[in-house]
């Protein structure tokens, strides 16, 4: 529990560094396999209990489902997320008889691949990756660039394994303090690192927060307040990009009214820009196939971006045959979603390209990095309503600061409710504006170009390297029992 320390808001960075040392010490001293694999879980459920408890506010205060469901439901979810730790540690105590310092590669390796298995295992879940603790503060965000957040994950687990080494063997033994000291000013070192060049001057944007309740965001009495409040917001930007968040206007694209489209459309015009409208968007006259779009209106012909990442049992039901009457149960309006294409490429807009991304669609970087590095800039747009007065929104900003350090890209947040921020390509956070209030952050983004090692390979370095590390580790292992026989 004490490691969500290190996550937003509290950006405690050395915090998981340390309690991992704590774990991996009682790991490295477990007698059974089954010992381990416990301490992995109970790592897990103490992480995720803490950490997501924004999912009961969602199911419970927005999605209706009852108390003792929403309960049982969080739980088997942390259940779930807890076996990734959980099964890393039980296959660690098979490599006890290596050397520390291998012993601490494969902990690393193995904490990693199990992390970006969770994110990627039945769509995925990466929130709470452990490489999110470090950005943006931490000297290990200079790795982010160039591994990003699973890379970093893995650098703050060996760090941890060696911590614990270097305290167990004695202070005085620098054999494990040199290297971890080495790492952490090597981090730093990487800061100073320029991996991609400003492009023209920076273009002038206000990013709308329109402060929409959930449980209003829906009813058709509130939908012209909805209007009224975004049209307000808009004309009374100067920006050359507007952003609005994600379905600002929850009505179907096809039925929002064309002179208030263009109404928009020409304000955007007389800023010499554009302005970005959230809308569901249906391509059938039953309905049936929507998607969750960004639309574009003003200076630049007409563009839209439909999500492609969607988020299961909140925009889409996963096998609909047996888990079907969640339907029933969540009071979600449109909870399936159909999926946009994962190749669609940045919109023109205000003399910038711009990386479009819905929500949940920023957790996932080697996603993001498909429209780089022709993008000169991203742009999230969010309905963090959802997780109430939570630390989710928090958790989901720094997630925001990870893409654009591992990009070098400025990231513009644009939400209902908040955290709707300016974040320049280094991760930090230049403009915010307080949560639950409506207004319009007006600021600054400087377009960049070129491409950090992260964009040009993505995580593919670090996957090879935690198998490599795990060929080593078996090698080491089996010279070791064979010594033993």
């Amino acid at each position: 529990m004490l490691t969500v320390l290190g996550f937003a808001p509290f950006y405690l960075f050395p915090v998981p560094a340390i309690t991992l040392a704590v774990l991996l010490g009682f790991c490295h001293k477990s007698q059974t396999s089954l010992q381990a694999a416990l301490l992995g879980f109970c790592f897990g459920m103490g992480l995720f209990c803490a950490g997501v408890t924004w999912i009961y506010v969602s199911l419970h205060d927005f999605g209706a489902m009852p108390v003792s469901a929403a309960v049982t439901a969080l739980i088997i979810l942390c259940a779930y997320l807890s076996l990734f730790p959980a099964f890393s540690f039980w296959i660690l105590t098979k490599f006890r008889r290596t050397s520390p310092f291998i012993w601490a590669s494969v902990a690393a390796a193995l904490w990693m691949l199990f992390e970006w298995l969770r994110g990627n295992l039945f769509t995925g879940f990466p929130w709470l990756t452990l490489g999110y603790s470090q950005a943006p503060f931490s000297p290990l965000a200079g790795f982010a660039p160039i591994i990003g957040v699973y890379g970093i994950s893995m650098v703050v687990v060996f760090s941890a394994a060696l911590l614990f080494f270097w305290i167990d063997k004695g202070l005085r033994n620098w054999r494990y303090g040199l290297p971890l000291m080495l790492i952490w000013f090597g981090g730093f070192g990487l800061q100073a690192i320029e991996w991609v060049k400003p492009l023209g001057e920076p273009v002038t944007v206000s990013l709308l927060q329109g402060n929409i309740a959930q449980n209003m965001k829906w009813r058709e009495d509130h939908l012209e307040n909805t209007m009224e409040t975004y049209a307000r917001l808009i004309m009374e930007s100067d920006s050359r990009l507007i952003v609005t968040p994600e379905i600002s206007i929850p009505l179907f694209s096809d039925v929002v009214p064309q002179s208030y489209l263009a109404h928009l459309a020409a304000h955007a015009r007389n800023n010499n820009g554009d302005v970005l409208i959230g809308l569901a968007e249906r391509t059938t006259d039953d309905g049936d196939d929507y998607y969750n779009t960004m639309f574009s209106y003003g200076s630049a012909p007409e563009q839209r971006y439909r999500k492609h990442h969607l988020v299961p049992f909140g925009e889409f039901i996963p096998l609909k045959p047996i888990f079907g009457w969640v339907i029933e149960v969540l009071k979600i309006p449109l909870s399936d979603f159909s999926r946009g294409s994962l190749d669609q490429q940045p919109m023109d807009l205000a003399g910038q390209r711009v990386a479009i991304n819905i929500c949940y669609e920023d957790v996932f970087g080697e996603e993001i990095i498909y429209q780089l590095p022709q993008a000169t800039m991203l742009v999230n747009v969010s309905n963090d309503a959802w997780f109430g007065r939570s630390i989710g929104p928090q958790q989901h900003l720094q997630i925001s600061q990870m893409r654009a350090l591992e990009t070098g890209r400025y990231m513009l947040r644009a939400t209902n409710t908040g955290v709707t921020a300016i974040i320049d390509e280094r991760g930090r956070v230049l403009q915010t504006i307080e949560i639950f209030t409506t207004a319009a952050l007006h600021g600054l983004a400087q377009g960049f170009t070129g491409a950090t090692p992260y964009v040009l390979a993505g995580n593919y370095p670090v996957l090879g390297l935690a198998g490599l590390l795990l060929c080593i580790g078996l090698i080491s292992a089996f010279r070791a029992r064979r010594k033993t026989l």
